[in-house]
């Protein structure tokens, strides 16, 4: 019983994170988010609530298995769990609360590189800890391109 509460909590901690950040950038999404020039790959915003779910449960999962595990790079991957979700956060506030695609692009591009580090720190502790985290990877490679593209065709910053 005490082994699913590894993966539980994490789970759940990015399901609430991702909820507050939702909740937090709601008035962004309404008012300021359909004003801005964006790429025509952009998908309708229907998309990322689903997208954001799928890949929060991988990402729980992840963790989980990080968590269970007694491989010695185990402390080392957590820490990188936690830090990529909190740059995960924190770009839903630098982005879409503070409205700046520069402060967005500034922490994605820290995000993109702590998620390929927890991808392959993972890999020495479970193979599928790091599988799970390859749709996240992907989906936010693609964010960035997606802040890159606002941040130019915009010509906004702070």
């Amino acid at each position: 019983m005490k082994k699913i509460w590894a993966y539980i909590l994490p789970t759940a901690l990015c399901f609430v994170l991702g909820g507050l950040a939702g909740w937090l950038q709601q008035d962004a999404i309404e008012e300021w988010y359909p004003l801005l020039d964006k790429p025509t790959l952009t998908p309708p915003n229907a998309v990322f609530p689903i997208a954001w779910s799928i890949i929060y449960l991988c990402m729980g999962i992840s963790g989980g298995l990080v968590l269970t595990s007694e491989a010695p790079a185990r402390k080392s991957a957590v820490r990188l769990w936690f830090l990529q979700l909190g740059c995960n956060f924190l770009w839903s506030i630098l982005f879409f609360v503070c409205r700046s695609p520069l402060l967005g692009m500034a922490d994605i591009v820290v995000l993109d590189v702590l998620v390929i580090l927890y991808l392959v720190r993972s890999a020495n502790v479970r193979a599928a800890a790091a599988w799970l985290f390859v749709p996240y990877l992907c989906w936010i490679l693609f964010a960035t391109y997606l802040n890159a593209y606002i941040l130019v065709a915009n010509g906004t910053g702070l």
